[in-house]
């Protein structure tokens, strides 16, 4: 069965950084693109980032360009999200997913398992 765990979530000051992982298990990582989603109180899911199967494409919103990184260790079988420089903007809870086949994607639609969330807020 294809699971996702988010963890690394928490408290942090603005301008400050956090380093999310989702954990998978059920399916081989590099033949699946991995997504990272988030969303606060009232608001749409929205795409953040994503990196593909090989790990040769990634993609990043415009919103977090510049201060996330997505990286992906295959051989453990986890997916990261390293935020750097944080803004009270960013609070929401993140999920990460995945999709088949193992190209990128940056449409909610696109993916079928998701992991439950982790919460992030950014407050001072």
């Amino acid at each position: 069965q294809v699971q996702l765990v988010e963890s690394g979530g928490g408290l942090v000051q603005p301008g400050g950084s956090l380093r999310l992982s989702c954990a998978t298990s059920g399916f081989t990582l590099n033949r699946s693109a991995i997504g990272w989603f988030r969303q606060a109180p009232g608001k749409e899911r929205e795409g953040v980032s994503c990196i593909s199967g090989s790990g040769v494409s990634t993609y990043y919103a415009d919103s977090v360009k510049g201060r996330f990184t997505i990286s992906r260790d295959n051989a453990n079988n986890t997916v990261y999200l390293q935020m750097n420089n944080l803004k009270r903007e960013d609070t929401a809870v993140y999920y990460c997913a995945a999709r088949f086949p193992w190209m990128c994607a940056r449409e909610r639609s696109e993916y079928g398992y998701w992991g439950q969330g982790t919460q992030v807020t950014i407050s001072s």
